[in-house]
């Protein structure tokens, strides 16, 4: 079994220099039956940690067609925000690299399992390479990890299917390397790793396979699948209109995105489209309480989120918010053209 760690730059050194230690231990423990290496999406180079940490070698070029595991762990700095040094711009400019198409290979590869740590989910969500699939990540980013559509699992470590294995928080690359140490080459060598490490694999592992807990917590409401939302009294003949076609802009910390809306209401209930280029969304649960218009908008670029939109309408001017997740909250503007 070979497996490749990746690194990029603004890595974290935990989330990826501990796998690679847990599976070094277990090549040792099993005569060569693992082989390792750490990788990158350019090749061999030298790749700059996070927080002003060391710079770890790349041995190698990151191979989508070799069989095995690839491991991509997240990134390490601010919890928020949008300045060079904060985790969601370090993950954003991995995703932005030739990372994200290398692991849509990878993906797409029925040999290989692809594995990641805290962070490391979040980079392949914002590639759209995840929607609609079980994945965790760090606590911090369970919201932002919904919002680019795949399905986020409150568990230490997920996996979904048999090729892809999420991991939360930092710590967890340990559970997820001793367990694909387990399922791979079996629960000797993983237990031997163990006590070497004096450090014991923590919590179950999350499939979507058996008996579905009853959720205590559930509500009566509405499906959120309604796009149809009646508008009530609220929205009266006094009220601003929101009806028409409006050209927005969305101010993102990675650029600026223009999107065109249409907005009509009958029979108290509002529909509306959003179009981005060539492509055409509904508007996903739009309300109007005749002050502030919200809705859910998933939009492709410049990367794959769902976005929730507040706005207010000001005669023929619309102003508020889009936020998806831990992301920071852009600016929306826009202007009744029609």
């Amino acid at each position: 079994m070979h497996v490749q760690v990746v690194l990029f730059d603004g890595f974290d050194l935990m989330d990826a220099l501990a796998p690679y230690e847990v599976f070094a231990a277990a090549a040792m423990y099993a005569g060569g039956a693992i082989t390792l290496e750490l990788v990158s999406a350019e090749g061999k180079r030298s790749v700059p940690s996070g927080m002003k940490g060391p710079a770890i070698e790349a041995q190698a070029a990151l191979d989508p067609s070799r069989s095995g595991i690839i491991l991509v762990p997240g990134g390490s700095g601010k919890p928020e925000g949008d300045s060079e040094d904060a985790v969601p711009s370090i993950l954003r400019l991995a995703m932005e690299s030739d990372l994200t198409a290398l692991m849509e290979r990878a993906l797409e590869n029925e040999h290989i399992t692809v594995a990641t740590v805290c962070g490391g989910s979040l980079v392949l969500a914002m590639g759209g390479l995840l929607e609609g699939r079980y994945a965790v990540t760090n606590h911090l980013g369970m919201s932002a990890l919904g919002a680019t559509g795949a399905i986020p699992i409150e568990a230490r470590v997920v996996e979904d299917g048999h090729r892809l294995v999420s991991g939360g928080g930092v710590t967890s690359g340990l559970d997820v390397a001793l367990y694909l140490v387990e399922r791979e080459v079996g629960p000797q060598i993983a237990s031997a790793v163990e006590k070497l490490f004096e450090y014991e694999r923590r919590g179950t592992v999350w499939r979507a396979q058996g008996i579905v807990p009853i959720n205590f917590a559930a509500s009566s409401d509405a499906s959120a699948e309604d796009l149809v939302i009646p508008v009530g009294d609220a929205a009266s003949d006094e009220d601003p209109k929101i009806e028409g076609t409006w050209q927005t802009t969305i101010a993102t910390p990675i650029g600026k995105m223009s999107v065109m809306l249409h907005i009509s209401m009958k029979d108290g209930s509002i529909r509306g489209t959003a179009k981005q280029g060539d492509e055409v969304d509904e508007l996903l649960n739009p309300t109007w309480d005749g002050r502030q218009l919200t809705w859910t908008q998933k939009v492709k670029k410049p990367m794959r989120l769902n976005l929730k939109f507040e706005v207010k309408v000001h005669g023929d001017v619309m102003s508020g918010t889009a936020k998806a997740g831990m992301l920071p909250s852009s600016k929306v503007t826009g202007r009744r053209v029609h």
